[in-house]
């Protein structure tokens, strides 16, 4: 006689697996679906940034929809300097830091808000570099952008009225606009890397760049993947046949 392998293996799903199997794959799934959407949101706003021309506008001329975003701007008027706000919970390279927005009075009468770039916080949680800026008139340049949203309330904002500058907690226009008892323009001018009285400017259009959303949507459905694989394996058992009576 010769060894014969008088085993047959069939799928028994186990209860506990089955279970896990179903609570973790759609999570998976819908994490990469995400991420997905991520990616093709951030790929328009990285091409708007390309295709924002290379002329800059007067911030007289700038709408708040998204034909103008990241459009370069130029403005002229005066900071106010008494009157700042300080956007906490900011982290660049690491560290933990806030954006610094100072009101910018266009010598047309209207006011804009001017995202001067990232400063570090100190001990103390206070700026860890002076931010007063001269109030002589002059021409700044930059690109329409927006005020940060927050991904996750982290609190530690909005400090005590009246107090300047005034740390807020990723606020919007209306907001902002209320503290300074005026009206303001429905954008953010992102100071120019190379223009004067900034601090730490790295403008990305939308932060993380396309291309990571991209790898991560990979990742997650890779692991929906293993998954699938892993729950079919652990219930793939070895079933022995009946005895034949013919030996």
């Amino acid at each position: 006689m010769s060894d014969v392998d008088d085993t047959r293996r069939e799928f028994r799903p186990a209860l506990v697996p089955t279970l896990l199997t179903v609570a973790l794959m759609p999570v998976l799934i819908g994490l990469g679906v995400w991420q997905l959407s991520r990616y093709e949101y951030k790929t328009g706003l990285e091409q708007a940034y390309a295709a924002s021309g290379a002329e800059p506008v007067a911030a007289d001329a700038v709408s708040a929809d998204d034909r103008d975003r990241f459009r370069p701007v130029t403005a002229r008027g005066r900071y106010d300097s008494e009157r700042q706000f300080l956007i906490d919970n900011m982290v660049s390279r690491g560290r933990n830091g806030f954006l610094v927005i100072t009101p910018f009075r266009l010598d047309s009468g209207g006011l804009l808000l001017v995202n001067r770039g990232w400063i570090a916080q100190d001990a103390r949680r206070r700026p860890a570099a002076d931010i007063a800026v001269g109030e002589g008139t002059r021409r700044i340049e930059g690109r329409v952008g927006r005020l940060p949203v927050a991904g996750l309330d982290l609190g530690g904002g909005d400090g005590a009225a009246g107090a300047w500058p005034s740390v807020r907690q990723f606020p919007d226009i209306p907001e902002l606009s209320a503290a300074l008892s005026h009206p303001v323009a429905p954008w953010v001018l992102l100071l120019a890397p190379e223009a004067a009285d900034g601090f730490r400017r790295e403008w990305e259009p939308g932060g993380m760049p396309a291309s990571r959303h991209l790898g991560y949507a990979v990742q997650w459905f890779a692991l929906a993947a293993a998954l699938a694989v892993i729950y079919v394996v652990v219930n793939v058992r070895r079933r022995p046949q009946a005895a034949s009576g013919n030996e």
